[in-house]
């Protein structure tokens, strides 16, 4: 079963940096587009960003341009979700999934179009 698996997370204060991995098992990068969504205590999972595998372009939500960075490594075939200038609004579970329909992003990213959720990786930022 295709599953990915992400890692990385942990309690980072207010300011701080964190790097999020992703193992995509399976299939290769250059399947599918992948996601990185999130989902705070009693929120909705929203999507934070989105790696092409047709041109390597990105798509960041507006809550983290300019402070997150996604890539993707495709000889190991993970990705991964750079964190910096990190806030308490970002405490949230991360996820990573693959856009089974599209292997370039689209805004805005459509969940329902991803699959192979992982268990995520708790993200908790303290003021």
């Amino acid at each position: 079963q295709v599953q990915f698996v992400e890692s990385g997370g942990g309690l980072v204060q207010t300011g701080g940096s964190l790097r999020l991995s992703c193992v995509v098992s399976s299939f290769a990068l250059d399947d599918y587009a992948i996601g990185w969504f999130r989902q705070a205590p009693g929120k909705e999972r929203e999507a934070v960003s989105c790696l092409s595998s047709s041109d390597s372009s990105t798509y960041y939500s507006d809550a983290v341009k300019g402070r997150f960075t996604m890539s993707g490594d495709k000889y190991e075939n993970m990705v991964y979700l750079e964190m910096n200038s990190l806030k308490p609004e970002d405490t949230a579970v991360y996820y990573c999934a693959a856009n089974l329909m599209r292997r370039r992003c689209v805004s805005p990213l459509l969940q329902h179009e991803f699959a192979y959720w992982g268990q995520g990786t708790q993200v908790t930022v303290s003021s």
